[in-house]
C-alpha cells in the first residue's frame, strides 16, 4: 500500500534497523508492540539530536496518544527503513508521524503510525506552552 504524506508534515529523521529474531511472535511475524518500540526509538533519537531533553525538574515532552496501522507483515530476517515526520505545532502539542518500509522495497509502506506529543511542566503535572524554538523547529 502506498501512503501519501501530506505536505504539512516535515521529514525530520530517517533510520534503518534490522528486525531481530526476538521481535517476532508465535505467528512468525513482528509482534505489534515492537512497531511502537521502533517508533519510540526513532522519536527519542530525533529528540536527542534536536536538543529536546526532558528535565524532570522543569519541562519536557510526554506522549498522550499513539497509534499504528499495519498494512504488511514484517518478519525476521529483514531490514526496515523508518521515516519520522512532525507537524501541527499548536499551543502545547505537536504531532509526530512514522512510516516503516522494507529497505528492499522503500515505496511499500508496511506500517504507519504516530503520536501526539504534549509539552509538560513536570513539577506541576500540567501542560505548558511549547518553547518557541521547538515550535519553529517543527514548523520550518
Amino acid at each position: 500500500m502506498k501512503i501519501e504524506i501530506p505536505e504539512r508534515k516535515k521529514l525530520v529523521y530517517e533510520t534503518r534497523f534490522v528486525v531481530r529474531w526476538g521481535d517476532m511472535d508465535a505467528m512468525g511475524h513482528v509482534n505489534n508492540t515492537q512497531y511502537f518500540r521502533y517508533m519510540e526509538s526513532a522519536r527519542i533519537d530525533w529528540m536527542t539530536a534536536s536538543g529536546i531533553n526532558p528535565d524532570p525538574g522543569g519541562t519536557g515532552p510526554v506522549i498522550v496518544n499513539a497509534f499504528c496501522n499495519f498494512y504488511q507483515q514484517l518478519s525476521y530476517p529483514d531490514e526496515v527503513l523508518l521515516k519520522m515526520y512532525v507537524s501541527d505545532a499548536a499551543r502545547t502539542t505537536f504531532e509526530s508521524w512514522t512510516t516503516m518500509a522494507r529497505v528492499s522495497a522503500p515505496e511499500v509502506i508496511c506500517a504507519a503510525g504516530g503520536a501526539t506529543v504534549i509539552w509538560v511542566d513536570f513539577p506541576r503535572q500540567k501542560a505548558t506552552e511549547l518553547p518557541n524554538w521547538l515550535r519553529d523547529h517543527v514548523m520550518q
